[in-house]
């Protein structure tokens, strides 16, 4: 078991670490960042001075510009870049791009690497169509988007909505079931340019984050012509593809919110040490340690784990228990760290006079983004009464 951290990645943590305090915390007044997120006009600025401080794209192919960083190291980058909200728009490794990127360069074609990952990995934007009003979510079996078979190709039909990124989105990545044909009842992927007739932006939803460019969106598909070269990966290999993309994008969130989790602690720690209340510095009252105790114990926890997870990703392993239950031990460790914060700055907590209050509002939803964390339990508890049913350990 090997615990140090190679220097060429402490070096670009701190790298990064300096450029979000120096260059990207300065932004986040700016009124640029709307409750939709970062104008594009913002975000293009944040990218190009990520770009000159040599952090941009830590995760994309070095043979497309990225640094090409694997899993793990991802982990120490991803937290600095987290200390912001900002911070992972600046260099271009937020969601859906960041996933999406991945997906591209283990399941694109060389035509679709050049089309669409060369770009992604130099800035464009992205979006993934996979969760229904009244379908597909939690339970991906409810897919109810149709790819109907029509000579060579298909017609796509469907409604998708929290959809992030989908305005400014240079392509489109769609789930649907194919109807006809040998894959009849099967989900794909589709990779279209977003600019293809059939697919509409019907509304932009109010969400209580608002860190994400281009914020989130309900779509429609109407008449989508795709064809065979449209497809990603293969036919009827929809879901083989998702877990392609699910178990590292599941972790990445970790990382990023793990980061801003961090900041919110740090601000309670600076509040706690210099704000007297009963005689002495309010961190001294025992009731508001013990909550700072908990706060670095979480967050050591949920490090230790998801860098336990993306190890295994990087030996080669699905890792699909272990980043399920890095999901939910980060997504739990990181609300009470931040709900603790917000609890012991007070009535300032709850303010924008502070970044608590919205990294608070911020990562309530990473409960339920990527699997709320009762799908994961139930599953995680399946496995081990199949396994102690059959004798496994």
């Amino acid at each position: 078991m090997e615990f140090s951290t190679p220097p060429h990645i402490a070096d670009l943590a701190e790298k990064t670490r300096n450029f979000i305090r120096e260059k990207v915390i300065p932004f986040e007044k700016d009124p640029r960042w709307t409750e939709h997120g970062p104008t594009e006009d913002l975000r293009r600025e944040l990218t190009d001075l990520g770009r000159a401080s040599g952090v941009f794209a830590p995760h994309a192919p070095k043979e497309f510009g990225g640094l090409g960083l694997g899993h793990l190291e991802r982990a120490f980058v991803f937290e600095e870049a987290g200390y912001s909200l900002l911070g992972p728009t600046a260099l271009h490794c937020g969601a859906p791009d960041e996933g999406n990127t991945h997906l591209l360069e283990v399941a694109a074609n060389p035509s679709q690497r050049e089309q669409f990952l060369a770009p992604l990995a130099k800035g464009a934007r992205s979006c993934f169509a996979m969760t229904e009003p009244d379908g597909a979510g939690a339970d991906p079996s409810l897919l109810a988007t149709t790819a109907k078979v029509d000579g060579n190709g298909y017609v796509i039909n469907g409604r998708k909505w929290f959809i992030t990124g989908a305005e400014g989105a240079e392509f489109t990545i769609i789930m649907a079931k194919i109807e006809g044909g040998p894959e009849d009842g099967k989900a794909t992927m589709f990779i279209v340019p977003s600019d293809r007739a059939g697919i509409k932006l019907v509304r932009q939803m109010d969400t209580l984050d608002t860190a994400f460019a281009g914020g989130h969106w309900e779509m429609e598909f109407e008449g989508l012509k795709v064809d065979q070269s449209d497809v990603l990966g293969a036919p009827g290999q929809g879901f083989k593809q998702a877990q392609v993309r699910l178990a590292p994008a599941r972790l990445t969130h970790c990382m990023r919110w793990l980061g801003a989790a961090r900041r919110a602690h740090d601000t309670a720690l600076a509040y706690a040490n210099k704000r007297v209340v009963f005689g002495q510095p309010l961190g001294k009252h025992e009731g508001v340690g013990f909550m700072l105790a908990d706060n670095e114990m979480d967050i050591r926890t949920a490090r230790l784990s998801l860098m336990q997870a993306a190890w295994l990703l990087d030996q080669g392993e699905t890792a699909a228990e272990e980043s399920s239950m890095a999901k939910v031990q980060c997504s739990e460790a990181i609300w009470r760290i931040v709900d603790n914060a917000v609890q012991i700055l007070g009535g300032s907590g709850t303010s924008a006079d502070l970044p608590v209050e919205r990294i608070f509002r911020e990562v309530r939803g990473f409960r339920i983004y990527d699997g709320p964390s009762e799908v994961h339990r139930w599953s995680l508890a399946r496995k081990a009464l199949k396994r102690a049913a059959t004798g496994g350990v």
